[in-house]
């Protein structure tokens, strides 16, 4: 992989046993901001080729209260059992809340997501990108942690080319598919059909937009 010019330090790890194995949790600094991103590791990864990898950003109301509104707490637990069961690879979890427009910006779009419009239209109605998200610190973890190549769990190729594009050796990509259910379906909708998302959602009939 090549260098990158952001620079993290790992400042800790601890074991973290889980339903789904044994993982290494892993603090990281960086210089780029003042958030603390992490890295579940299980196994060994250093100089291996075609790891298991899922470069998750954060999502609070998904990932730690279980709301339904998004796939992102089943794409998590997803993740920590596929790697579970393979008994090695990586997930790097990047502090980037709501496609990287923070959680109150993030609580405003479900606002007016309930009002009608799709979470591209509502992260553009409040001044943002559709998708903030970058992805250089991770790819930066992935070089200290010595990972050769990647098998990259993920649904989004956006995802895929930008880790590409930072030298990572992006072998696979691996989907990953949530749940749809009906309080996520409009929204996974979305992800398909404005944002490239590769999911099978089962001919999900989309809600009209508003006029």
């Amino acid at each position: 992989m090549s260098e990158h010019k952001i620079k993290v330090q790992q400042l800790a790890c601890a074991r973290i046993p889980t339903d789904f194995g044994e993982f290494q949790l892993c603090l990281y600094e960086n210089s780029k901001d003042d958030k603390e991103h992490l890295a579940l590791v299980m196994g060994e990864v250093r100089g291996q080729e075609q790891v298991l990898v899922r470069v998750h950003s954060e999502c609070f109301t998904g990932d730690v209260i279980g709301s339904l509104r998004c796939d992102c707490g089943d794409q998590l637990l997803g993740a920590m059992r596929i790697i579970g069961e393979a008994g090695q690879g990586v997930i790097v979890y990047l502090r980037q809340e709501g496609r990287g427009i923070g959680l109150l910006d993030k609580l405003r779009a479900y606002n007016l997501q309930d009002e009608g419009y799709d979470t591209v239209e509502a992260n553009l109605m409040l001044g943002h990108q559709a998708d903030e998200r970058e992805y250089d610190i991770a790819a930066a973890i992935l070089a200290d942690l010595g990972v050769r190549s990647i098998r990259l769990l993920t649904n989004n190729p956006a995802k895929v080319e930008s880790l590409k594009a930072l030298g990572i050796d992006v072998r696979e990509r691996v989907p990953i598919q949530a749940p749809v259910r009906p309080e996520n379906a409009f929204y996974l909708s979305t992800k398909v059909h404005r944002m490239r998302h590769q999911l099978d959602l089962n001919k999900i009939e989309i809600r009209p937009k508003i006029d």
